[in-house]
């Protein structure tokens, strides 16, 4: 576990949160201490973090001893046991920078079929996750995962590219099947998605490993190559670029497409009500514009997050979003003490809002009271 007093952070005081007194604390609340539960029942979690300190485990035990909490007992909580500390993304006082992410709400078929043909595979049997951290000899430094040979040695794990030329043969089964590559590229993006079938039914595909290679972003690629102008890049527009490119080996879509090394593996699920969220990091549901991915490398899942800025998250015109929010999701392109992916829903609505976030904010984390600025 980090000692984040090495990291650069201004102690704050509640009185300097703007907004603070007027956010619904009970909702925050709630998810603190589903979390909170989860944590001490040593509940699985989809992509491990770092561990809560004994000081963060204690509050987690104060929120369970609690029979019934209202708006302003939740408020006291939370001003009670924690402090507010402002977090800097590097020694120049760079505040936060916070992205959105979504489910995407998308048609597929569990066959191929001529209008869906793209497959979504399930995790490989040769898969071997690593931990956060670990490395292994006469890998690469960096690589989240490796494949197993039959010997029992373990090999960098193939590429997207690798992969995408028959590289999980005898490996991985198809899931089920989008309309096109673009689609499996962006549902990896996001980690989730709910696939409507044919039928009508629906299921949920969960996050279950990736290859262990880094991220790229293709959309920064794109304004970096002056492919597309940076106030028009999006989910629409990159879509877009890579369809009208052509998405078969040796085509432009395809080629950006493989920029992106890193490839996610999923499960499907059925069970999961539908108006709960996808399962993140922590293995818990996701609840819009309170869950957020955080670098698990740094944060524990359950810690409050104090998140300011102005945004377009209502609507095209930024307005305030000030909210205490969770760590409950972790991603590969969310690194660095101040790096935030806030969650914003299920469908189209919340892509559009979701894709239109990148924007500096106040990444202001609420540490344990004991630890006076020690490690969450």
């Amino acid at each position: 576990m980090p000692d984040l007093r090495t990291a650069h952070l201004e102690p704050l005081a509640f009185t300097d949160l703007a907004g603070f007194a007027e956010d619904d604390h009970q909702a925050a609340f709630a998810l603190f201490a589903e979390h909170a539960a989860a944590i001490l029942r040593d509940d699985p979690v989809l992509r491990p973090a770092m561990s809560a300190s004994d000081a963060l485990r204690e509050i987690f035990r104060a929120a369970l001893a609690l029979d019934r909490i209202d708006q302003a007992g939740a408020r006291k909580f939370f001003e009670t046991h924690f402090l507010p500390h402002r977090v800097f993304s590097d020694a120049n006082d760079q505040r936060g920078f916070m992205t959105g992410y979504y489910e995407p709400l998308i048609e597929g078929s569990l066959t191929p079929t001529k209008e869906f043909s793209a497959p979504v595979y399930g995790r490989p049997d040769d898969l071997v996750t690593l931990a956060a951290g670990e490395t292994v000899p006469g890998l690469p430094q960096g690589l989240a995962a490796a494949r197993r040979l039959a010997d029992a040695s373990l090999i960098a794990y193939p590429d997207r590219a690798e992969i995408e030329l028959g590289g999980l043969e005898g490996h991985a089964q198809p899931l089920l099947y989008l309309a096109d590559p673009v689609e499996v590229f962006f549902v990896q993006v996001q980690g989730s998605a709910r696939v409507v079938l044919p039928d009508g039914r629906q299921l949920r595909l969960t996050y279950a490993g990736r290859n262990g290679h880094p991220y790229t972003s293709i959309g920064r690629l794109l304004v970096e190559n002056g492919e597309i102008p940076a106030d028009k890049i999006g989910l629409d527009s990159v879509k877009a670029w890579i369809r009208a490119k052509g998405q078969r080996p040796g085509e432009a879509g395809h080629a950006l497409m493989a920029r992106n090394r890193s490839y996610v593996f999923f499960a499907l699920n059925a069970d999961l009500p539908g108006e709960s969220g996808p399962i993140g990091g922590a293995g818990l549901s996701l609840v819009p514009l309170r869950s957020i991915a955080i670098d698990r490398q740094i944060w524990p899942y359950g810690l409050p997050i104090w998140l300011s800025t102005d945004l377009p998250w209502q609507s095209d015109i930024p307005t305030p979003f000030r909210r205490l929010c969770i760590a409950a999701d972790t991603g590969s392109a969310i690194v660095g003490p101040a790096r935030v992916d806030l969650f914003f829903g299920t469908g189209a609505e919340a892509g559009i809002r979701a894709g239109s976030i990148r924007h500096r904010c106040d990444f202001i984390a609420l540490l344990p009271r004991a630890l006076a600025g020690g490690a969450a």
